[in-house]
């Protein structure tokens, strides 16, 4: 494609400033708050960063021959930990996912944090158009985005950090298939269980888009100790006959689309003879485990990201065991 001559660049240029002088201040603060969703989460990458726990990326090689990228984190600690194979938001393996990865290997555990965009970057179809009013504590939960393989192409190594947007990013987690979300936990907990620092226990927890992986997992996987279910929906009813681990749920009191769920789902899992307990921190919004840590948190987020955070580590050290 041949270069623009000189007169050419300058009328396309006033053209670009009379455009830009008709936005309307509305528009322009949409723009500001893109901007502050991509900055806003400076103070995980900070916390992160100030870790003194071993953190690595490691690429694990599935049996198809997918190669499944991976944050894991090791607790210091003198005895062989526990597995925790986390689940990242409809948001991807963020600055938080990772940040919070670390902290729950604080509290004793060896954590592989997948990143389950691993070799995949973006279709044209998926960043033609943002998504319009989407902010930090926004969640689409799309459903399957066009069809597995519509927001998403080929890429070498791909992932999260592939994608030029958070738009584009929720696009490509939500058009995941889940057999494939199955098989890369699969291959996080086979990695994870292998590992000479492993005790051979193993745990699964999810946040958001991942909370309703955690659950589904927990029907899938016979090796599970908990499962952990951070604001996500439920699997069918029919597939709960197939869990084996206890499930604990975390849901936000301001959180009607998923919290809605947790009556039927009781009945549901007591109807196949299972353990599901879950807990509802009133006042909270959807998100409240990243929410309740970002500088500017409600009351209500910080009280639940605390709360949320002790009941876990609790519940871990009860089932270790």
């Amino acid at each position: 494609m041949r270069d623009c001559d000189s007169g050419e660049r300058q009328r396309r240029l006033a053209g670009m400033k009379r455009f830009l002088n008709f936005l309307s201040p509305a528009v322009v603060l949409v723009g500001l708050a893109c901007a502050a969703t991509a900055g806003a989460q400076d103070w995980a990458k900070a916390a992160l960063n100030k870790s003194p726990r071993h953190g690595e990326y490691v690429t694990i090689d599935e049996p198809g021959g997918r190669k499944l990228q991976a944050f894991v984190v090791y607790p210091e600690v003198k005895d062989k930990a526990p597995v925790v194979v986390l689940i990242h938001e409809i948001f991807g393996e963020s600055d938080w996912f990772k940040e919070m990865a670390d902290e729950i290997a604080g509290a004793g555990y060896i954590v592989v944090a997948p990143d389950l965009l691993s070799g995949y970057g973006p279709a044209p179809a998926a960043v033609e158009k943002p998504m319009a009013g989407m902010g930090p504590d926004d969640h689409m939960h799309m459903g399957a985005g066009g069809g597995p393989g519509s927001a998403y192409v080929p890429a070498s190594p791909g992932g999260t950090s592939a994608f030029p947007d958070q738009s584009a990013v929720v696009k490509g987690v939500t058009s995941l298939p889940d057999a494939e979300v199955m098989s890369d936990l699969d291959a996080a907990a086979d990695y994870g269980k292998k590992l000479p620092a492993a005790s051979g226990k193993l745990y699964v927890a999810g946040f958001c888009w991942g909370g309703g992986k955690s659950f589904l997992y927990a029907t899938h996987r016979k090796d599970l100790s908990a499962a952990f279910v951070f604001y996500g929906p439920p699997p069918p009813a029919e597939a709960m006959k197939n869990i084996v681990a206890p499930v604990y749920g975390f849901y936000a009191g301001n959180d009607a689309r998923i919290s809605a769920t947790i009556p039927q789902t009781q009945t549901d899992m007591k109807a196949a003879g299972k353990t599901y307990d879950a807990v509802v921190y009133d006042g909270a919004g959807h998100g409240f485990m990243r929410a309740g840590e970002a500088p500017d948190a409600s009351a209500p987020n910080t009280a639940a990201r605390t709360e949320g955070f002790q009941r876990l580590v609790k519940l871990l050290g009860g089932v270790r065991q």
